[in-house]
């Protein structure tokens, strides 16, 4: 995006690697180089190409950069009597981000690129084998740029997040560190109103299989009742016109991201948390959720 069309905005927009740069060392400097821990927050925004797979529209996903902006604008923290707002927003261009050029087809692909081995398979990763892929890699960019204390995913792509947090782990990352990559609520928004009357499906489903999860029912039954929601709230989906597709609804290790046998079941699993998660289409939107089960507190920091 150029400088020209930029909305405005009371918060920096920082459009390029280079200003990013500038402005986090000026900021620095005039805070001596000592700053209070989260006393600038920074957000990104950038619709990542290495995400979407050649049958996977890129050119159709929403861009909200004014009611991003608005929402972003609002937002304040209280620390002590200090009032926080977003200190910045990076918004750099796909040049900046690639340097040697990208395209949504792995086998074309030029240049530096990161992949997760043994992590990227299961739940998401099955269904969109290259996504993990383009993930870490323009994660680890925004790291280098970025150069955070702390760094903040939402727990509905749990296990994006928690792959990130593998990510700095397994990469010795200074900036954050592994422990730093924190894990918070999110909520679907990019969601016409009538697909929005069918999208609590897909939650409400793993709600039913967390229930019979916690009664002590194995893997299979759990799966296969939150599998009896989805199809009755598609035939009432079918009655107002709406389609409904599920991707899936899956049970893995929190750890290792494995598929949990059929025949698991809450005993079994003992301490280790699992994840309940699920994707499913509501019209034209893929809408993805999760749930932990087990002690949470464990992964969610």
């Amino acid at each position: 995006m150029s400088i020209s069309t930029l909305p405005p905005s009371p918060i920096p927009l920082l459009t390029s690697v280079a200003s990013y740069r500038q402005w986090r060392q000026r900021v620095f400097d005039e805070g001596n180089g000592s700053l209070a821990e989260n006393e600038l927050t920074v957000l990104s925004i950038f619709v990542n190409p290495a995400q979407f797979a050649p049958h996977e529209d890129l050119a159709t996903y929403p861009r909200t950069l004014p009611g991003d902006l608005e929402l972003l604008t609002a937002q304040q923290v209280t620390v002590g009597e200090t009032v926080r707002k977003a200190s910045a927003i990076f918004l750099p261009s796909v040049q900046d981000m690639y340097p040697s050029g990208i395209s949504q087809d792995v086998s074309t692909q030029k240049g530096a690129f990161v992949k997760m081995k043994g992590y990227g398979h299961q739940m998401e990763g099955a269904s969109r084998p290259t996504f993990f892929r383009g993930v870490v890699t323009v994660v680890t960019k925004l790291f280098n740029v970025v150069r955070c204390t702390n760094a903040y995913f939402g727990q509905k792509d749990i296990q994006q997040a928690l792959l990130l947090r593998r990510l700095c782990k397994d990469l010795l990352f200074p900036h954050p560190e592994a422990d730093h990559v924190h894990i918070v609520p999110t909520t679907q928004t990019h969601i016409s109103a009538n697909e929005r009357k069918f999208a609590p499906a897909i939650y409400k489903a793993l709600q039913y299989a967390r229930s019979a999860w916690s009664n002590g029912e194995s893997k299979d039954r759990c799966v296969s009742k939150a599998v009896s929601v989805i199809d009755e709230v598609k035939v009432q989906a079918a009655m107002d016109g709406m389609d409904m597709r599920l991707d899936y609804i899956e049970m893995n290790d929190s750890e290792t991201f494995d598929v949990l046998d059929v025949s698991s079941n809450h005993q079994l699993a003992g301490d280790i948390p699992v994840i309940l998660s699920g994707a499913l289409w509501v019209g034209k939107t893929r809408l993805i959720d999760s749930i932990v089960v087990g002690d949470l507190k464990r992964i969610i920091r």
